[in-house]
């Protein structure tokens, strides 16, 4: 049985009902008695009872049906009313549930501090996390399964919502014994002969590549990971250079060897980090104040877990140095 019934036709019902009248209906929720009268036979004919027995100057007497339905009716309307307040309270609390996404390579230097941060903030809340390239994390976007992401500003589409938090110039990745790690700056010319080691991650690694196109010049590539541990360890170890936007405040690649970073000289394209989110959908209280969280949190002059971008005055062109000594290898 399909019933057309609004919510508004059971309000004026109800009360048509307490007050025993149309017109006392009327004057009690200040609605015009044809309106009262229309939604009484609304829904006498949607039941198939009748409601009320009409008497001429003298009001209205409910049917037993309509006693019945009364109480129903109030019940109802107390039930919906409940569930206004409750989604009144979940958009305007700081509680309930996010499920945030974070790109790999930035999730283990991020995440720690950025949640913890944010949870010891708001006690009524619950983070869920996932860790995954950028395809991963636009289709998650897409499929609603993430209310953001923390990533990198590449293959945006137009119904996403990116605010931008800071932006990571390109520097050159390298171990502490390589022969140009003292270098003031490096172009990507100058290291064309150098074994090159890539991140090959979806999108990220087309960036990297981007920059050799931009710069005329043929990369040697080497080897080929999709981890940023993989790569750092293998420049600790001397087996070439990589590029990096990003990378952990501790210069120590994970065998204990040391890696040292020379910025990238020239003018090229950053890439920015920022909250990514579904542009057309309604944000809450929640959605809000993490996206706050993260303003204060990641700027240019603190990143949780991560080495600070290094300032544009220092990746402009400019000599190499001479060693002052020979490196021991």
């Amino acid at each position: 049985m399909n019933l057309r019934i609004t919510l508004r036709q059971l309000e004026y019902f109800v009360a048509a009902g307490e007050s025993g009248s149309i017109t006392g209906a009327a004057e009690k929720i200040n609605i015009s008695p044809p309106s009262i009268s229309m939604a009484v036979s609304s829904l006498e004919r949607e039941f198939g009872v009748q409601l009320f027995v009409r008497h001429h100057a003298q009001g209205l007497s409910l049917t037993f049906a309509g006693q019945a339905l009364l109480d129903q009716s109030k019940r109802l309307l107390e039930q919906a009313e409940s569930l206004s307040s409750a989604a009144f309270d979940l958009s305007e609390q700081v509680r309930g549930r996010l499920s945030v996404g974070c790109l790999v390579t930035l999730a283990p230097m991020i995440l720690p501090e950025l949640i913890h941060g944010f949870m010891q903030a708001h006690e009524m809340i619950e983070i869920d996390l996932v860790e995954g390239d950028q395809e991963r994390l636009l289709q998650s976007l897409h499929r609603a399964e993430l209310d953001v992401a923390i990533t990198y500003d590449l293959d945006l589409h137009p119904n996403m919502r990116f605010r931008p938090l800071v932006s990571l110039p390109p520097h050159v990745l390298l171990g502490e014994n390589h022969r140009l790690a003292r270098c003031a700056s490096l172009t990507l010319a100058e290291l064309a002969d150098e074994d090159f080691l890539l991140l090959d991650l979806p999108l990220s690694s087309e960036y990297f590549l981007s920059l050799f196109r931009a710069a005329r010049v043929e990369p040697r590539i080497r080897y080929r990971s999709s981890s940023l541990e993989v790569v750092r360890t293998m420049a600790a170890n001397d087996q070439g250079y990589s590029l990096a936007n990003a990378l952990p405040r501790s210069e120590q690649a994970l065998d204990g060897r040391r890696t040292v970073r020379v910025p990238l000289a020239g003018v090229h394209r950053p890439m920015t980090i920022g909250l990514l989110s579904l542009a057309d959908v309604q944000k809450s209280k929640l959605f809000s104040a993490f996206e706050g969280h993260c303003s204060e949190l990641i700027t240019a002059k603190h990143i949780p877990g991560m080495a600070p971008p290094l300032p544009a005055t220092q990746i402009e062109p400019s000599p190499a140095p001479a060693l002052a000594v020979e490196i021991a290898r």
